[in-house]
């Protein structure tokens, strides 16, 4: 039981951190990567019910729903969903090119893995306390390069200094998680990543004090409501003040 209340206090926590960082987005394109923490949030969530299915808590047949929800997200989905992320809002230029080029790839193995955890039956269980994911079609290395290229690669393209640290973050540690614990990958690394993903919430923080700064600037549609807030984010945040504030 242990796991199970890990990680369901684990998606409440990152859950809360997850809306606090929707509610810094500043424009519609960064709506995708500001809800990367409430999606691993969820995503947690649902492995606490595979936890449950493992410890016999329920039935069958929704320990089978939890673990492919799990997993589709995991290795169906983040492959295309963080490139498209950091495409949307990285400006025009080569960087921006050579993320579409992997968002291109993230989208073709997802198709692939979609297809494959559709048809071919995803089996989860237990060895050495940790839940071990197999599936035939996601079972090869060179599913992993490209995964590990798709994700992390778009994150550390990007040409902003915290999304390209939270890149090495995930690289760092999805290779460690594969050096002590290889079959365990899947579960330890969304966990990690999870947890790793809290940190976005100062990036939007910043980039939400930029835009309001810029609002106020130009003294277009500014009100006394982001006059509120901005002066909240800078009381609690004063060092993301911009420097010719």
């Amino acid at each position: 039981m242990y796991f199970a209340i890990l990680n369901f206090a684990l998606s409440a926590l990152i859950g809360v951190v997850g809306i606090m960082t929707l509610r810094k987005v500043s424009t519609p394109h960064e709506v995708i990567f500001a809800s990367l923490p409430l999606l691993f949030a969820m995503h947690e969530f649902t492995q606490g019910f595979v936890w449950l299915g493992i410890y016999g808590l329920i039935e069958a047949r929704a320990l089978e729903i939890a673990e492919s929800i799990y997993v589709f997200y995991a290795q169906g989905l983040l492959q295309f969903i963080i490139p498209l992320a950091i495409w949307l809002i990285e400006p025009k230029g080569l960087r921006k090119n050579l993320i579409a080029i992997l968002m291109i790839m993230g989208a073709l193995l997802s198709i692939y893995t979609m297809w494959g955890l559709s048809f071919e039956p995803t089996s989860v269980s237990l060895k050495d306390g940790l839940l071990y994911y197999v599936n035939p079609t996601t079972d090869h290395h060179w599913v992993a390069i490209i995964y590990i290229l798709t994700t992390g690669g778009s994150l550390i393209l990007s040409e902003k200094i915290p999304i390209q640290l939270f890149g090495w973050l995930n690289i760092v540690g999805i290779n460690l998680v594969y050096w002590l614990k290889p079959l365990a990958l899947t579960s330890l690394w969304c966990l990690y990543a999870a947890v790793v993903s809290t940190v976005l919430y100062l990036y939007f923080v910043k980039r939400r004090i930029a835009f309001l700064e810029l609002l106020k600037k130009n003294e277009n549609q500014w009100g006394s409501q982001f006059e509120g807030e901005l002066n909240r984010l800078v009381k609690y945040y004063p060092k993301f003040i911009s420097k010719n504030r």
